[in-house]
């Protein structure tokens, strides 16, 4: 599986590198529309999506680099992003941070805008996985063919999956269905009509790192922190956290902070 979709002399145009870039103008697309509804101004949610996707890029490849720090002998590599080398935990993490310090400086509520990106994040997150398949990366143990076409997987990624010969379990396909599968629900959740303030974040750091957890424990290239997978160590935090928000956010009454709530005071700059 080639991870190249054209070149052009010494240029050439990467798989990974389109489906990040097409994943991140989704994640803005429905953030706006979302922000749109209750009146909040374009230009506020533009540039806080803008800014946490630039910095959650840079945090992601740190984040991969600092675990791989015998990969890079040559410190020009570290920029290669379109090469692959990125870890989605940094990115939330330094995307997270930029969010708040925007919510701060503008005095919103952080929660609030984090509900309007995570169906955004899951979906770019589902996406995202497919520039792993192209890459040949992300993937689990290795197994037989007979065990991939008893899953009655197309062909192409069968195909995708046999790697000097070898062919390994799809982890990137199974992580990339549970993404689309939560996008689905949280489009759901959002329009239901009491659900609360922080409820759409809570259910994507539950949803997201249960399913993380479980996958990462099937994947042989995994970040390592000792002799523990640092993935699944950050998806229990979140994990937690989620549960945290949701317990929070279940004892308010019944017609407090309500998600649906009236449209609030358009943002202007």
């Amino acid at each position: 599986m080639s991870d190249t979709i054209i070149t052009i002399g010494s240029f050439s145009i990467k798989w990974y590198s389109v489906l990040i870039l097409v994943g991140a103008v989704l994640a803005i697309m429905i953030a706006l529309r979302e922000g749109r509804r209750f009146n909040y101004s374009k230009d506020f949610m533009f540039n806080m999506m803008f800014w946490a996707i630039i910095f959650g890029i840079i945090g992601a490849r740190l984040y991969y680099v600092l675990f791989n720090l015998n990969l890079y002998s040559n410190w020009v590599d570290i920029f290669k992003v379109w090469e692959g080398g990125l870890a989605i935990h940094g990115g939330i993490i330094f995307g997270l941070i930029t969010i708040i310090i925007y919510c701060k400086k503008y005095n919103m509520r952080t929660i609030r805008m984090t509900d309007f990106i995570v169906p955004g994040l899951i979906l770019a997150q589902a996406i995202g996985r497919w520039g792993n398949f192209f890459n040949g990366e992300a993937h689990g143990a290795a197994t037989t063919l007979a065990h991939l076409q008893s899953l009655h997987i197309p062909n192409f990624i069968i195909e995708g999956m046999q790697i000097d010969g070898i062919f390994y379990q799809p982890t990137f396909l199974y992580e990339s269905l549970w993404c689309i599968l939560g996008f689905i629900i949280l489009l759901v959740i959002r329009r239901l009509k009491y659900t609360k303030i922080g409820q759409p974040t809570a259910f994507y750091l539950i949803w997201y790192s249960l399913g993380r957890f479980f996958i990462e424990g099937m994947r042989t290239d995994s970040l390592m922190l000792g002799g523990f997978k640092m993935a699944q160590i950050v998806s229990v935090v979140m994990f937690v956290i989620g549960l945290g928000i949701l317990m929070i956010t279940t004892r308010k009454g019944r017609f407090e902070d309500l998600y649906n709530k009236d449209a609030e005071q358009q943002i202007r700059f």
